[in-house]
């Protein structure tokens, strides 16, 4: 089996995830990236539906960095749906999000999110956060 860590990016925007993949590279953080744009297509990742039946092609990530405010399914929807899921409550989940309402932060973590962080404001930041989570994988 591969050893490789997964990281799985759900953000419904892409210039968000290149930003994130040139972090992680920056970083050194040894894993690949997968990237899902909404919260139900997070799901479906993860419960192999759709797109996504081939392990393979979708394989179950060591963490999950989570948007909250995305179209059809927010990440605080599928953030309950994940921890409710017995086959998938222990893959950590990392809040990553605009949002700087204390709210959203105390919901995340009431339901279950491992860590809650700000999106850095500068390229730097999120190269120093993407090591930071070397601790996840």
């Amino acid at each position: 089996m591969d050893s490789r860590k997964i990281l799985l990016v759900a953000d419904d925007d892409y210039d968000n995830f290149l930003l994130t993949m040139d972090a992680v590279k920056e970083a050194s953080l040894e894993c690949d990236l997968y990237w899902v744009k909404d919260g139900e297509e997070l799901l479906e990742y993860l419960k192999r539906r759709g797109a996504y039946t081939d392990p393979s092609q979708a394989p179950m990530p060591h963490l999950i960095l989570l948007d909250l405010n995305m179209p059809r399914k927010t990440g605080h929807e599928a953030l309950k749906e994940i921890k409710e899921d017995e086959a998938l409550a222990e893959i950590p989940v990392v809040v990553l999000t605009v949002s700087n309402v204390k709210e959203d932060m105390e919901k995340s973590l009431a339901l279950g999110a491992d860590s809650f962080m700000n999106k850095p404001h500068s390229f730097d930041r999120l190269v120093d956060f993407m090591r930071v989570l070397k601790k996840y994988l």
